[in-house]
């Protein structure tokens, strides 16, 4: 039977088949925006061994990719007085769906001054004001360390502002779309009783994942991927409206040129930040519950500005000519800048997602041992693209494209 392409796009399962059909494109010399250059690759695998070694001395302890890795001091020592256990775990799922959720690029300027005063930006600066957001308890009707809808539906752009320490001399990119999807998250919780069931005291949480995935039982060892991939898709009503099928609105699903001229056969999901945001919450699940996500391989690796910037930086994906111009890149040095939507972004995304892939195999091979490919992202990808980025653009450290964000995709 045929899967309806409004579900279909939806699964894990049609990001890597989708984005595997634009690399073919690639092989036969079709792509519209981007030329390629296989040769680049061993350099970037290089980059990406050599670092691994420098920052991992036991490669069988690579972490994953996860949220965790950004959260800071302050997030380690409120979890080291934290009691083991069920109640641990949710406020460990409220606290990383919304920091996954406020982790779109916040703009080259944006700064956030942490509480022993160092300024910190990016990502990481956005997962350590989200720690100390939670923990002033912005997203709790109560102001206390949790999140619940209530506290989720009456946060304000202002209050926002105030928590980012947003202000005209450290401006944020999105700040308005990531408050929006905070307001969003409360309602679609409450909306999806199965996944994030209502506690006896009539809360409700994005932490009540956890016991949706435990279904009252507490001695549960394994949980598929794709029970917790369901939850984090029922969180769909949370994203602007953009591309939908039959009424559905598919989320991080964009139209792809090089491949058919209709919708949907033209469509190529990836589902970024709900990826990171699963990534994240299997860790949470894992090391909190002594449970064993099983199926993870399903999932690809991320196509943000740094994995695919590495790719750029390295020579192996270049835009053609004629589109670098289109997007205002110069030989004075200017940037290639697009919309999120742009094809020539989407283009890029789905090549990423393949040559992820490509450097994880690469990498088995380099190291002699099984990698997980969240592991590859982690030792990894991620920090070679910023590296590379830092060498390159030593005043920006930006990517070598700028992606226009609305904070809800990157």
């Amino acid at each position: 039977m045929t899967i309806p392409a409004q579900d279909y796009l939806r699964t894990l399962g049609s990001i890597r088949d989708r984005c595997q059909q634009v690399y073919e494109k690639a092989l036969q010399g079709q792509l519209c925006y981007f030329d390629t250059d296989e040769t680049k690759l061993d350099v970037i695998v290089d980059h990406v061994a050599e670092l691994t070694h420098r920052r991992f001395s036991d490669i069988s302890k690579i972490p994953p990719h996860s949220r965790l890795r950004h959260l800071g001091e302050t997030y380690e020592a409120w979890r080291a007085k934290q009691e083991p256990g069920l109640e641990l775990a949710r406020k460990m799922v409220d606290l990383v769906i919304v920091s996954v959720l406020v982790d779109a690029g916040a703009g080259q300027q944006w700064k956030y001054t942490t509480q022993t005063g160092e300024q910190i930006g990016r990502s990481e600066g956005l997962a350590i004001a989200s720690v100390d957001m939670f923990l002033k308890g912005y997203f709790a009707q109560d102001a206390t360390d949790h999140v619940d809808a209530g506290g989720l539906s009456k946060l304000s752009v202002e209050r926002m502002t105030e928590g980012f320490q947003v202000s005209e001399g450290n401006p944020m990119v999105g700040l308005e779309g990531r408050s929006q999807l905070l307001n969003r998250l409360a309602s679609v919780i409450q909306d999806q009783p199965t996944y994030f069931p209502a506690a006896s005291s009539g809360a409700v949480r994005p932490g009540n994942l956890v016991d949706y995935l435990l279904d009252g039982n507490k001695d549960t060892k394994t949980v598929p991927i794709d029970k917790l991939w369901k939850a984090v898709m029922s969180l769909g009503g949370i994203w602007p409206a953009r591309i939908e099928v039959e009424g559905v609105q598919l989320g991080d699903v964009w139209p792809c040129t090089c491949l058919a001229d209709a919708s949907p056969a033209n469509l190529v999901p990836f589902h970024k930040l709900s990826q990171w945001l699963t990534y994240s919450l299997i860790e949470v699940i894992e090391s909190c519950l002594g449970i064993t996500v099983e199926g993870v391989e399903q999932m690809t690796g991320l196509p943000e500005y740094r994995n695919g910037g590495l790719l750029v930086d390295y020579g192996l994906l270049t835009l053609k000519p004629e589109v670098a111009k289109r997007g205002g890149g110069a030989d004075d040095g200017s940037l290639p800048t697009f919309e999120g939507s742009d094809p020539a972004i989407v283009e890029w995304r789905a090549l990423t997602v393949v040559y992820l892939d490509k450097i994880h195999k690469a990498m088995e091979t380099r190291l002699g041992q099984k990698l997980k490919l969240a592991q590859v992202l982690e030792s990894g990808t991620w920090t070679a693209g910023r590296e590379i980025a830092a060498k390159l653009r030593p005043d920006t450290a930006g990517p070598p494209i700028v992606i226009k964000s609305d904070g809800t995709i990157f």
